[in-house]
């Protein structure tokens, strides 16, 4: 019967839901990582392929790279808009940052009841190397046609015309964020307090807040939304042939520990 129902126009076929994983980092580097070069046709296909009754998206990811997440959620939006086609996100462990750019993509967002949501803000990180570097002899030469080409380098003294030029980037940054969140989740948002300063929450307090709709799991929603009988259709990116012999090792083990520490920092 299920032959039928797949080549007979006239026979009721079971609605099918296609599911994209968002798990890991994201970056433009690192094998997992995610990014709009990958995902891209991932995304497409899962948009186009067997005419979905909704596209659902497994997010688990601590954030990255905020042009990343920009991207990846704004090809969401936009084939979701043209193919008219409903987006549900459901977070597992975390998330958080561009993790919840990811999340905010969606038309509606459940979690788990211990899932870490939100941490809506931008963050700089880096180390000063000057002093040691002059305990130990070395001396840093650095030429510049530009006076800002050396903005921030970490084996000089810091600027404060450097870091306030920095503080502003990331303002900008963080105001594309809000306004990214504000026009996905609406008149859902708590106005009692301020969502944007780059706290976390669990799912039952960010219910309350307006951050997500509230708390389920993938495959009991999609059933009781569209039927015991609904299908899920994974999509994800499939490994390339040098990345299954183990090319890269040492690149993929850096990418790892960093991606490790960014879900460290929310306890996981």
């Amino acid at each position: 019967m299920s032959v039928m129902k797949k080549w007979l126009p006239f026979v009721k076929s079971d609605p099918t839901v296609a599911v994209i994983r968002l798990s890991g980092m994201i970056s433009t580097s690192g094998r997992g990582a995610l990014n709009d070069a990958s995902l891209g046709p991932v995304i497409e296909r899962a948009f186009s392929k067997g005419n979905p009754a909704a596209v659902a998206l497994e997010v688990n990811s601590p954030g990255g790279s905020p042009v990343q997440s920009s991207l990846i959620g704004a090809r969401i939006r936009r084939l979701a808009e043209e193919k008219n086609i409903p987006v549900i996100a459901f977070v597992e462990d975390v998330a958080a940052s561009g993790g919840y750019w990811l999340a905010a993509a969606a038309d509606e967002i459940y979690a788990d009841t211990s899932s870490v949501v939100g941490s809506i803000g931008v963050i700089s990180a880096g180390f000063g190397l000057h002093e040691l570097m002059a305990k130990n002899g070395v001396e840093r030469r650095v030429y510049t046609a530009g006076t800002s080409k050396s903005m921030l380098d970490p084996f000089r003294p810091e600027n404060p015309e450097d870091v306030a030029r920095l503080k502003e980037l990331l303002e900008d940054i963080h105001a594309n964020f809000k306004e990214h969140v504000t026009a996905r989740r609406a008149d859902k948002l708590s106005e009692d307090r301020d969502l944007f300063t780059g706290e976390i929450w669990l799912a039952r307090k960010a219910i309350e807040i307006g951050l997500i709709d509230g708390i389920d799991h993938i495959k009991p929603h999609l059933m009781a939304r569209f039927g015991k009988k609904v299908k899920m259709r994974r999509y994800g990116v499939k490994k390339g042939m040098l990345n299954r012999f183990g090319a890269q090792i040492a690149h993929d083990a850096l990418h790892g520990v960093e991606e490790r520490a960014q879900f460290a920092r929310f306890g996981l």
